[in-house]
Order: C-alpha cells, then structure tokens, then sequence
C-alpha cells in the first residue's frame, strides 16, 4: 500500500509540472518568436518484486538456505523527463516597424538521429561576447545606432560582427542584405541548428548551443529561407489546444489526488481500527 502513495504522489508532481509548462506557454502566446514547449513523460523503470523465504532441509543436522520467490512486477510511476521546444513556424504578422524582421522557414532538412527537423535563428551577442540565438526578431537601435534586441543583445552579421546603421531609414532583402541609401551595410547572420535537441531555453526568448557556436545557414545548399523586414513571427503556441491539454492535466491530478485520500483513508482504517488492541 504504501508503494501505492509513491506512485500517486508520483503523478501528481508530473502533472503539477505539466500544468506550469502549459500556463508558461499560454503566457507567452503574444511574445513575438516564442516557441512552446512539450512535457517528455516517462514512466520509471519497471521493478521485480522477489521474496526471500528460509527453507530448513530435515536431516540429523538440519541445514537451512533462502530461496527466492518471484513476486511480480511493480510500476513506479511517471515523471517529466524533459520540456522539448517545437520550433515549427508561427504565423506572420506585419508591423510596419523598420526594424522588425521575421524569420521565415523555407527548406529545412530533417536531422537523422532526431527524426525532427532543424531549426533556423539569428545570431545576437551580449556585452560580454556570449553568444545566444533567437526567432524574436523585434529589434531596435541603441543610441550608438547598434541593431539590438529589447535585451540589448547585438544582433550580428555574417561575419559575426555588430550591425550599425545611421537610422531606420533601411532595407533588409529576402538573403537578410542590409542596404542605406542603396550603399550595403551587412549581411543578417543566420544559424541553422541541425540537430534542435542541442539548443536548449535559456529564457527571455533566447537559446544557447550545447555544442559551441552553430554554423550559419548562409551557403548551406541544404537550407533555405526568407526575412521579412516590417514584419514579426508571432508565438506557436495553440491557445486552445493547450487549454485543453491543461485541463486534462487538472483531471489527472485531481484522479492521483483522489487515490491518495483512498490510500489514506484505508491506513487510517488499518491502524485505528484493525490494528486496536481490544
């Protein structure tokens, strides 16, 4: 019985997790580029339940030895493995801001070993160099005239090096080429993530590789895509898809939740009742 408490609490800490993933990604239904996460669940490793027993051979000098006896298996209940972004495309939507960019997929080529397909980001720095990858493309200009994020993180060029401009007064082609008074500035830089189970959230929209920097996408034969200048990726959350996943969320904890009383109830019963000395 007491193994039954296990596995109800068990599934109600995975469900109170899913259900903080879910709220996270209804929050953030608005922020532009925003890519919603996915509950891994897993159940724990199945368990085989064996009993020693002490057996006594009868002879003149009795000699006794365990034996085990196979009980069965147990199951130990479920647990939130990870939160897996799903970095399909959101929708597009037109600003008219001069400094917004959308990042539109074109071909992207599916990663062997994940069986999902890459994922596409600019390229932004912070003022200490760290490099960080992002779909918001709501940029602005600093005073010094730096494209930058609303974090101010950099936005970088193929070269990797900082975008500078004299105004809004800009154009950004389909290739990501910036021009000013029909004179090129720079090139947008853009990173193509074979294998998106190595990038990983670091909030505030912003990602980090786990493997150092990725490769940009610029002459890989294999990608292609497209930038919008005044127009902005919203998030790819399912509003009312994830509603419903929170709501059945709510029901599988409340089930667990109603196990747990029934199991507590019984040991009540079990140590007041059976269990008085008369």
């Amino acid at each position: 019985m007491l193994r039954g408490f296990y596995t109800a609490a068990a599934g109600m800490i995975a469900e109170q997790r899913r259900v903080e993933m879910l709220t996270n990604n209804i929050a953030n239904a608005n922020t532009p580029g925003y890519k919603a996460d996915e509950a891994a669940l897993r159940a724990f490793p199945e368990l085989l339940l064996s009993r020693l027993e002490k057996e006594t051979i009868p002879a003149k000098e009795p000699r006794s030895f365990f034996k085990a006896t196979t009980i069965g298996p147990i199951h130990t209940g479920v647990y939130m493995q990870e939160l897996v972004p799903d970095f399909s495309q959101g929708d597009i939507k037109e600003t008219g801001q001069p400094t917004d960019l959308a990042l539109v997929n074109g071909t992207v080529p599916v990663d062997a070993e994940t069986g999902r397909k890459g994922a596409l980001f600019f390229v932004v720095q912070n003022a200490n160099g760290d490099v960080r990858y992002t779909r918001n493309g709501n940029f602005t200009l600093d005073a010094e005239g730096y494209l930058t994020t609303n974090d101010g993180f950099y936005v970088l060029d193929e070269n990797n090096s900082r975008i500078r401009l004299t105004g809004t007064d800009f154009t950004v082609a389909p290739d990501g080429t910036i021009r000013e008074n029909n004179v090129r500035v720079a090139r947008l830089n853009v990173a193509f993530a074979a294998n998106p189970n190595a990038v990983v959230k670091e909030g505030n929209g912003l990602f980090r590789s786990e493997n150092g920097l990725l490769p940009s996408a610029i002459g890989n034969a294999n990608v292609t895509y497209e930038l919008k200048q005044r127009f902005l990726e919203r998030s790819n959350v399912d509003v009312a898809r994830s509603m419903t996943d929170m709501l059945s969320a709510y029901r599988a904890f409340e089930a667990n939740q109603k196990i747990l009383q029934a199991y507590d109830r019984s040991m009540d019963k079990a140590v007041n009742e059976i269990g008085r000395l008369r």
